[in-house]
C-alpha cells in the first residue's frame, strides 16, 4: 500500500439510498467521557457549543491541530501553519467570549485564509516565490470582519500561483491532494482552503473566485462554496488577479455556515472603490426548506456536448428533487456560453498583467541575487520568481494591451462581456435562478490538466460567465462518480439574489438529509490502493 495513502477520512455523506447501494453513514457523535469529537460539527454548531461551556476554542484549535498534523503531509493544504500564534489566540477567544465581549456565531471557531489574502503579521505568498517572504503589515478587511467576529486564524491554504489555474497543481509549494482520493486534484485555485474543509482540517475557510475558483474546487470536494455578488465583499488586502472578476467568499460543509460566513464578512468598505452598500446582507434569514413556486431555468446550452454523464445525472436528479418539492422546473436557451472563456481569458490576463506588474523585487518579495544593473534586475527576478502559469497569462494580457491588438481582442473582449450579462439579465426576467453543473467533469487525475493547459481552461466553462456578469452562485454537494469522485451542482441568481440561492439549496440539504461523518480508520488508504 502506498505510504502516502495511510489514511481514510470519511466525509460528507447522503443519507438518501437506492436499489442498489447500502445506505450511506449518517452523522455520528462520539463521546470522549464528556467532551464531544468536535471535528464532527459544523461551524455554526460548533460555536453553538463553545458558546454554551460545553467546549472553549483552545479544545477546537486542538482538535484541528490535530487533525492537520495526520493528514496534511498526504495532502499539502496548508502554506503557512502557525500552531502556537492559533492556540494563543484561541486562548485570547476563550477570555472574551467568558467576558461577553464576544457572542457571535463564529466566535472561537478555527478559520483558514487563502494564501492571496493580507494577513497581518503573517506570511501572505500567493502561492509564488516571488512573495516566499512577504509580510504584510494589515490584514485584509475580509479577515478583519472575521477576527472582529472572534474567529480564530489556523492558517494560510495552498492555492494555484496567484489564483492562476484550476487544480492547485501550480503552487510554488506543492500540488494540493483532493482529500477524496489522493490521485485527483482537489480543483483550484482555492483548493487548499477547499480540500481543508473536506478533510475536516478546519470547519469553514475562506476562498477566491475570479472565474469559479470557488465553486469548481467546492465541487470536486464535496462542500458547499459561495461566490456573491461582485462588490459585496470587499477586496481591501487581496491581491489582485483580475480585478474587475475578483471576489472573495467562503467554503464549509453545509449551507447553513456559508450563509453565516457571508453574513460576517459583507460589507461596505470606503478602502474598496467596487464595494456596494447593500442592506439586505441577512442571509441566514434565507434559510427557509421552502421552494414553492420559484421558478428554475435550466440552460440547455449547459448540458449538451462536454459535459460528463456521470456529472449530468445526478444534478438533473437534484434538479427534480426541487421540482417535487415544488419548484418550477424549466429549460431554455442561455447563449453565448461558447464565447465565455475566450472573453475571459483575454479580460482576466489583461488585467493580470497590470496587476502583477508591481512585483518587481524592489519593495518586497524575492529578489534575484545575481545581477549587475536595474533592468537586468527586473528581468531575472520576474523569470525565477514567476512560474510557467503566470508568465503565459502576464504575456497574454500584455500581448492582447498592446499598440494594435487592443481594439481586435480587449475591446471585443469586454463587448462580449457585455453580451453575456444581457442574456443573463433576459433569463432572470423569468426565473428566479438558473441551476448547471459546477464542472463538466469529477475532480481529474494529478498532472492531466497541466500538461493541457487549454483543455484545463475548458473546465471552467460553466462557472465564468458568472464572474463576468457579476453574478452570485453556489456549489452545493448532489452525488459522486462511480469511482466515488464528489459532483457539484452550481444555482446562479441575479445580481444580489444571494437569499434565494440560499433558500433553494438549503432546501435541497433538508430535503436530502445531509449529514456529516468525522470517524478516521488509519488502516486503510485515503484513495485507491495502489497495484
Amino acid at each position: 500500500m502506498n505510504n502516502q495513502m495511510n489514511l481514510r477520512i470519511i466525509y460528507r455523506a447522503f443519507c438518501a439510498t437506492d436499489d442498489t447501494k447500502q445506505p450511506l453513514l449518517q452523522t455520528i457523535f462520539i463521546k470522549k467521557g464528556n467532551a464531544m469529537d468536535l471535528l464532527n460539527l459544523t461551524a455554526v454548531e460548533l460555536g453553538k457549543e463553545i458558546k454554551a461551556g460545553n467546549a472553549t476554542a483552545v479544545e477546537a484549535m486542538e482538535a484541528v491541530i490535530a487533525q492537520i498534523e495526520k493528514t496534511e503531509d498526504n495532502l499539502n493544504c496548508y502554506v503557512t501553519f502557525d500552531k502556537e500564534t492559533a492556540l494563543a489566540n484561541a486562548k485570547a477567544a476563550d477570555e472574551a467570549i467568558k467576558a461577553g465581549k464576544l457572542n457571535g456565531p463564529l466566535a472561537g471557531v478555527p478559520v483558514a485564509i487563502k494564501d492571496n489574502m493580507c494577513t497581518k503579521g503573517m506570511l501572505t505568498t500567493c502561492s509564488s516565490k516571488i512573495l516566499e517572504n512577504f509580510v504584510p503589515t494589515f490584514s485584509s478587511e475580509a479577515v478583519i470582519k472575521l477576527e472582529e467576529a472572534g474567529a480564530v486564524i489556523i492558517g494560510k491554504t495552498n492555492m494555484d500561483e496567484f489564483a492562476m489555474g484550476s487544480t492547485t497543481e501550480t503552487s510554488y509549494y506543492g500540488e494540493t491532494k483532493n482529500p477524496w482520493n489522493l490521485e485527483h486534484v482537489p480543483g483550484g485555485s482555492s483548493g487548499g482552503s477547499c480540500a481543508a474543509v473536506a478533510a475536516l482540517e478546519v470547519p469553514y475557510a475562506l476562498g477566491s473566485d475570479t472565474g469559479g475558483s470557488i465553486r469548481q474546487p467546492s465541487s470536486y470536494c464535496g462542500i458547499v462554496g459561495i461566490k456573491p455578488t461582485y462588490g459585496t465583499v470587499s477586496r481591501y488586502g487581496l491581491i489582485a488577479y483580475g480585478s474587475s472578476l475578483d471576489q472573495i467568499g467562503p467554503v464549509a460543509r453545509d449551507v447553513t455556515d456559508c450563509a453565516t460566513v457571508l453574513e460576517t464578512i459583507a460589507s461596505h468598505d470606503v478602502k474598496d472603490s467596487t464595494s456596494v452598500e447593500r442592506q439586505d446582507t441577512d442571509f441566514t434569514s434565507a434559510l427557509v426548506n421552502d421552494v414553492k413556486g420559484m421558478k428554475i431555468g435550466i440552460p440547455k446550452d449547459y448540458f449538451g456536448e462536454g459535459l460528463d454523464e456521470e456529472v449530468k445525472k445526478p444534478i438533473l436528479e437534484a434538479a427534480e428533487v426541487l421540482k417535487n418539492a415544488g419548484a418550477e422546473i424549466e429549460e431554455f436557451d442561455l447563449g453565448l456560453v461558447k464565447y465565455a472563456i475566450p472573453a475571459y481569458y483575454v479580460i482576466a490576463s489583461a488585467e493580470a498583467s497590470s496587476n502583477l506588474s508591481r512585483f518587481d523585487g524592489v519593495k518586497y518579495g524575492y529578489r534575484t541575487k545575481d545581477y549587475e544593473e536595474l533592468h537586468q534586475m527586473y528581468k531575472k527576478t520576474r523569470s525565477e520568481g514567476f512560474g510557467p502559469e503566470v508568465k503565459r497569462r502576464i504575456m497574454l494580457g500584455s500581448f492582447v494591451l498592446s499598440s494594435g491588438y487592443y481594439d481586435a481582442y480587449y475591446l471585443k473582449a469586454l463587448r462580449t462581456k457585455a453580451l453575456i450579462k444581457k442574456a443573463f439579465d433576459s433569463a432572470f426576467a423569468k426565473y428566479d435562478m438558473i441551476l448547471a453543473p459546477a464542472a463538466p467533469t469529477t475532480a481529474p487525475k494529478l498532472g492531466a490538466s497541466l500538461s493541457d493547459p487549454i483543455k484545463m481552461y475548458l473546465g471552467d466553462i460553466y462557472t465564468i460567465s458568472v464572474n463576468l456578469a457579476g453574478l452570485p452562485g453556489i456549489s452545493i454537494p448532489v452525488g459522486q462518480d462511480a469511482k466515488g469522485l464528489p459532483v457539484g451542482m452550481q444555482l446562479i441568481g441575479d445580481c444580489f439574489q444571494e437569499k434565494k440561492l440560499f433558500q433553494a439549496a438549503y432546501t435541497y440539504e433538508c430535503l436530502t438529509e445531509k449529514k456529516w461523518v468525522s470517524m478516521y480508520d488509519k488502516t486503510e488508504a485515503a484513495g485507491k490502493e495502489e497495484a
